[in-house]
């Protein structure tokens, strides 16, 4: 990641309550389904964006490994995207992401149908770019709807 700052005075960071400003002004213009699509896509830029500037394009690191450097260039310590609390491979083929403190699901009422857009598509960029990989994302669970995890599913299409 660059060590330059992007402004000046006001740095890097921006607020969440902007972030999602944008996300509920996407959905207003192009509809619920039409800015979904489009902030993954938007998500999966960054990612993959992510993933080549920490220099682990198709790496052959194990998921572990890279996992981790993944995590803290998102996390706390990086652009606070959220969480990674961890993450396994299923016997099924299926690689499952545990997230919390997603800026998608941040100062969201619990019960709320808020999905991940711009956090799955980011971490399945992430994925697709270390691995050389294409996978399919699904969202598998919700804080919002109960569960300790934001948590999305991939296998390999």
């Amino acid at each position: 990641m660059s060590e330059v700052a992007i402004r000046e005075h006001l740095g890097d960071y921006s607020s969440i309550v902007c972030l999602k400003a944008l996300v509920v002004g996407l959905e207003d213009i192009l509809g619920e389904k039409g800015a979904r699509a489009n902030l993954i896509l938007a998500g999966r830029i960054r990612g993959r964006t992510i993933i080549k500037d920490l220099g682990l394009s198709n790496t052959d690191k194990a998921l572990a490994e890279w996992s981790i450097t993944v995590k803290d260039a998102i996390g706390e310590n990086g652009t606070r995207l959220c969480t990674i609390a961890k993450v396994e491979e299923e016997e099924d083929g299926i690689l499952r992401i545990y997230l919390s403190e997603t800026v998608c699901s941040a100062g969201e009422e619990p019960g709320s149908e808020r999905q991940l857009t711009f956090t799955l598509g980011a971490i399945q960029g992430a994925v697709e770019e270390a691995t050389g990989k294409k996978f399919l994302a699904k969202q598998t669970g919700s804080v919002l709807r109960g569960q300790d995890y934001d948590i999305i599913d991939f296998q390999e299409r």
